[in-house]
């Protein structure tokens, strides 16, 4: 069993701009597995808001490493030693778990999640904070979507939204991402929102609020969805009554393996699902959408937001996603000379 780490910097095709700062690209470390006729890939795209640096990733991703070059019976027992990777680190555990079902499913000459669907798969676009000329130009550019997601959480936000809908009448999904810090500030926010063609909020307040999201939900006029509120299945049971869906990403999760299980969880408690994502490329956005079959409301479109994305698999036209045409694992492959 050969196991490489890779390390890429992706670059944004505008600089990418939240509630809490801003970036144009993302160093991110894939994790490669070799063994017999077969490749499975992983990617770990961390994020400094729960801690995670390329350091991290890469120590935990070597931890991974070693545990499987001792023997190539060990990736058939992944979901077994994964959870004692450090649990801090959900996107280096997130690129181990795609990387082994990626490997394992080609080999069993399965697809890397078995449900298959004639569903048709909505993504929503992000527009990023910008001022209102470039929010307009973005929207433009993002003709071929029937959905945007917008982030606000700033004192521009009502100049945002305005501009947005100078530009189109599509149906809006607001991410405030932590950014309304004030209960009453955000009702009257989302009570103007809710005027404007907008279908959800995420995350209309920082993480651990749980009273003042409670006091919201039984005021606000739109469904509430919680992002930087729950990460794994462990944070579920607590939000139920509390906000009406949750966001479920692979790299919060610790891969698609414990993302299928939170799916499961919220569904047994009523919540609404978003499948939602960080910035990544193909590979991170392929294995998320062999589960988008099974939620509610879909945003994948991180790998539409980089220019020089290393991979290709699920593709996207007018909006909707399109699993690989390869049938077997994963279904991504590198792009000649990418990695170099």
């Amino acid at each position: 069993m050969k196991v490489t780490l890779v390390s890429k910097t992706l670059e944004l095709k505008h600089a990418w701009t939240l509630a809490r700062g801003s970036t144009s690209s993302k160093e991110y470390l894939y994790f490669k597995v070799e063994h017999e006729d077969f490749t499975g890939w992983g990617e770990a795209a961390h994020n400094a808001r729960y801690g995670e640096t390329p350091e991290s990733v890469r120590t935990a991703l070597e931890q991974a490493k070693t545990i499987l070059e001792t023997s190539p019976e060990v990736i058939h027992t992944w979901q077994e030693w994964l959870p004692n990777l450090p649990q801090d680190q959900a996107a280096a555990r997130a690129a181990v778990d795609i990387a082994c079902r990626d490997w394992i499913t080609q080999a069993a000459n399965d697809p890397f999640f078995l449900k298959a669907t004639d569903k048709e798969l909505v993504t929503s676009f992000s527009v990023g904070i910008d001022s209102p000329n470039r929010i307009r130009s973005k929207v433009a550019e993002a003709n071929a979507f029937q959905v945007l997601k917008i982030k606000l959480g700033t004192k521009q936000d009502q100049d945002i939204i305005s501009a947005v809908r100078q530009a189109t009448d599509k149906p809006l999904r607001i991410d405030a991402n932590e950014g309304w810090h004030d209960r009453e500030e955000a009702l009257r926010m989302i009570i103007w929102l809710a005027s404007r063609g907008v279908e959800l909020i995420e995350q209309p307040m920082p993480a651990g609020q749980l009273d003042n999201i409670a006091w919201l939900r039984e005021r606000s006029p739109l469904p509430l969805v919680a992002d930087e509120d729950v990460c794994g299945v462990d944070d579920i049971d607590r939000l139920a009554g509390i906000y009406d869906g949750i966001n479920v990403k692979l790299m919060k999760a610790g891969g698609a393996t414990a993302a299928a299980t939170m799916l499961e969880k919220a569904q047994a408690l009523d919540l609404k699902i978003m499948l939602g994502c960080m910035i990544e490329s193909s590979i991170g956005i392929t294995a998320a959408s062999f589960l988008a079959p099974q939620v509610d409301w879909i945003d994948l479109d991180g790998n539409l937001l980089i220019s020089n994305d290393p991979f290709t698999g699920t593709t996207c036209e007018e909006g909707k996603l399109l699993l690989p045409t390869k049938q077997l694992g994963l279904g991504v492959e590198e792009r000649p000379g990418a990695l170099l």
